[in-house]
């Protein structure tokens, strides 16, 4: 009697199970070799939960599969930062900020970057819907300015922080804009969000899953996206101690937990754009950037609110300025709708700039 055939590959229902048991198992301090461990299936977490991403995105269709995979990695970040701002105190009043700050250049010019030269080495040229990003990048560029800029230049309150009648009113307005985003982006103007060559494109008119393994997707990837959650929490004093004991600054610790989490978005927009589907990596980035902002700034303010805790939210000239490199270089190269492997280029040596600046201040 043959054995009935999974609605979904065994890895990606076997590896979060065995991620959950692992963390469990952090409580026995079994020392350097365990944490190795718990990296590894933190990674293989973070691979099943694109996959499960994929499935539900491919059952629900455009643009919301993208804008639930972009939710869900925001609520991952959130809950992270608020996690560890309410058991590190004081001193991580800049980890907003900084992790902020490292998953939108990191999106702008690492996973956008990576998306562009895949596809322009594969394909030579794609193009995408110029409505649809254009609505992007205005509504990103105005809650980028409010929260990371401004508040270098307010005088309510000395340093680069926001009073707490300012960072509220900033609070309401990212919810605002995001809001209205989401509006444009599922209801009123889908059709942006959509590839201009969907007619032709096989990929995008494949059967979709049937309704009860986009379910278990969906339930597969909540477990996923927890356990990635509570692993990054628990590995983040290593990666703490690593940076310092290497000499380098606190807020690469920022980096490094923007790029746990928001690897299920780059892997998902990398494979979106070596299948030509550039239009989905550009809305899971893009609506990754905005969601990442526009939401993890007011759950902050929240926190802070509450617990009496000083925000630092205003980033240092040096950040300032490749924040504005990157901004303009991302507009310039998608100004026309079509993009090529130069694009690429450019903004993944932003990126190594970025990268290298932080280190090397």
């Amino acid at each position: 009697m043959m054995m009935k055939r999974l609605p979904l590959p065994l890895w990606t229902i076997a590896t979060p199970i065995l991620a959950w048991i692992a963390y469990f198992g952090n409580s026995l301090n079994l020392g350097n070799f365990y944490i190795i461990i718990l990296a590894a299936v933190l990674i293989g977490s973070v691979l099943a939960a694109v996959h499960h991403a994929e499935v539900v995105a491919h059952r629900v269709g455009e643009p919301f599969g993208t804008l639930l995979l972009a939710l869900a990695i925001t609520v991952i970040e959130v809950a992270l930062i608020v996690s560890l701002m309410l058991t590190g105190g004081p001193e991580t009043g800049a980890l907003a900020r900084d992790t902020v700050f490292a998953a939108v250049m990191i999106i702008l010019n690492g996973i956008i970057g990576i998306c562009l030269l895949t596809g322009g080495i594969k394909f030579k040229e794609q193009t995408f819907s110029l409505q649809g990003v254009s609505a992007a990048l205005v509504t990103l560029t105005s809650i980028l300015v409010l929260t990371l800029i401004l508040p270098n230049f307010t005088t309510s309150k000395s340093g680069p922080e926001y009073s707490p009648v300012q960072l509220i009113f900033v609070a309401i307005v990212c919810l605002v804009l995001y809001g209205a985003f989401v509006l444009v982006q599922a209801i009123r103007h889908r059709d942006y969000f959509l590839p201009p060559d969907a007619d032709g494109n096989e990929e995008i008119h494949a059967d979709p899953p049937t309704a009860k393994v986009a379910l278990w997707s969906g339930i597969l990837l909540l477990v996923c996206l927890g356990i990635v959650v509570l692993l990054a929490k628990a590995l983040a004093p290593d990666i703490e101690d690593a940076v310092i004991q290497a000499g380098a600054p606190k807020s690469l610790v920022g980096v490094i937990i923007a790029a746990v989490v928001l690897l299920p978005e780059g892997l998902a927009a990398y494979r979106a754009a070596k299948k030509n589907r550039l239009q989905t990596s550009l809305n899971l980035a893009l609506g990754s950037a905005l969601a990442s902002i526009g939401l993890t700034i007011p759950a902050v303010a929240i926190v802070s609110i509450v617990t009496g805790m000083s925000i630092t939210l205003g980033i240092d000239t040096k950040d300032m300025v490749l924040l504005l490199l990157s901004q303009f270089t991302i507009m310039l190269s998608l100004a026309t709708g079509r993009t090529n492997l130069l694009q690429g280029v450019v903004l993944l040596v932003i990126f190594m700039v970025y990268l290298f600046t932080i280190v090397a201040p």
